[in-house]
């Protein structure tokens, strides 16, 4: 059963709510919880391996993250609330590492995620230090049954397996300090291109406010780097629609190259499956 308190993660953070949070429903979208779920990640003190990095003893390297989730549970928060992030560490590889989080709002769970680091050097993925493990392991959750994350199949980075594009430009503000586009800014371009697929598919006139049905659940993959100045287009792809929500696959493309693919499931809202039909692969 999953855990319902944060009891089992070893660290908290608490996380104010800010306005740029809050989806069109006045509460905080997927996006905005991603950004609590970062936030905490960015707090947490590796005092080992800072140490380590500070006498000179690691090489120079860049923090990657390789894929991340993020689920919003229920509608909660508002501007100046206070989020209570629990994070821990659920597995230790040789080059990469895999965190567990979950937040709660007047002490109820409303997100939970999950993020993978790599660190990169000069020549690719570099080991992770003794201190670097040792500062994880005190972070180490309960061992857990839940399934591996399941790596996207090729298909899912060629052009024809989405039948629906949108255009994106990228922004300077989108940057980070590694130069490439922030994997939060990413994150919101998949958001876009949701809206302006379910645009299309509900036939909203271009006047028309365009219906309020955002992603609840996002699983990215990121395969490259998506960079400014840039002209992108995202695919979608309906995967599957229930009685109340619709799975989607995205992959984001520069020409014929794809620099990231995502899963995402969003609420069906007034959408159908007969009007989704020439979307679904």
């Amino acid at each position: 059963m999953p855990n319902t308190d944060g009891s089992i993660f070893p660290v908290q953070s608490d996380v104010l709510v800010r306005q740029a949070d809050l989806g069109r429903d006045g509460s905080a979208d997927a996006i905005g919880a991603a950004r609590w779920l970062e936030d905490a990640r960015i707090r947490l003190r590796l005092r080992r391996f800072e140490r380590l990095v500070a006498s000179g003893g690691f090489v120079p390297f860049q923090i990657f993250l390789v894929n991340q989730r993020i689920e919003r549970l229920r509608p909660a928060g508002r501007a100046g609330a206070r989020a209570q992030v629990h994070t821990g560490v659920r597995r230790i590889g040789q080059s990469s590492f895999t965190y567990e989080q979950a937040a709660f709002i007047d002490g109820s769970r409303v997100a939970s995620g999950d993020a993978t680091i790599v660190l990169i050097g000069a020549s690719g993925p570099l080991s992770l230090p003794d201190e670097l493990v040792e500062d994880l392991g005190e972070l180490a959750l309960p061992e857990s049954s839940a399934a591996p994350t399941v790596r996207p199949g090729p298909e899912r980075s060629r052009r024809d397996h989405y039948p629906y594009f949108a255009p994106l430009l990228a922004r300077i503000g989108d940057v980070d300090s590694n130069q490439h586009v922030n994997y939060m800014a990413l994150a919101t371009y998949y958001d876009e291109a949701v809206a302006a697929f379910v645009r299309h598919a509900a036939g909203t006139a271009g006047t028309d406010p365009v219906p309020d049905l955002p992603p609840q659940s996002y699983r990215v993959h990121y395969l490259g780097e998506v960079t400014y100045p840039g002209r992108y287009e995202i695919g979608v792809v309906v995967r599957s629609v229930g009685a109340d929500s619709v799975s989607y696959e995205l992959g984001v493309f520069r020409d014929s190259e794809c620099l990231g693919v995502a899963e995402a499931v969003g609420p069906l809202g007034d959408l159908n499956a007969e009007s989704l039909k020439a979307w679904t692969g």
